[in-house]
């Protein structure tokens, strides 16, 4: 699966986008037909509920599957993210085989 990480305004360190490609694999088991995967990592000024901004668009056949996720650290956002992603996932599954 090809991942495309982008940071805005702030160059992410090594150790974040290992971090990122490293639960971005564990996709491979639950969307076998994913083509792709977009992750977009911003900075925010309102610090009330987080100022990490994560965008995560996973391609697959049929439509993308879209998830924005906002924390105070990336790590949390991207941990949020991949529990929604993979309950969208399994519903898509499950509305595929009726």
């Amino acid at each position: 699966m090809n991942v495309q990480i982008q940071s805005v305004k702030f160059d992410a360190s090594k150790k974040l986008i290992e971090f990122i490609e490293k639960k971005l694999a564990k996709l491979d088991r639950v969307a076998e037909n994913a083509t792709g995967v977009d992750v977009v990592l911003k900075l925010e000024k309102d610090d009330e509920k987080g100022n990490k901004n994560v965008v995560i668009t996973l391609r697959v056949p049929g439509g993308d599957i879209r998830v924005e996720e906002r924390a105070f650290t990336f790590e949390e956002a991207i941990d949020n993210s991949m529990d929604i992603i993979k309950r969208q996932i399994e519903k898509a599954k499950a509305k595929f085989e009726k």
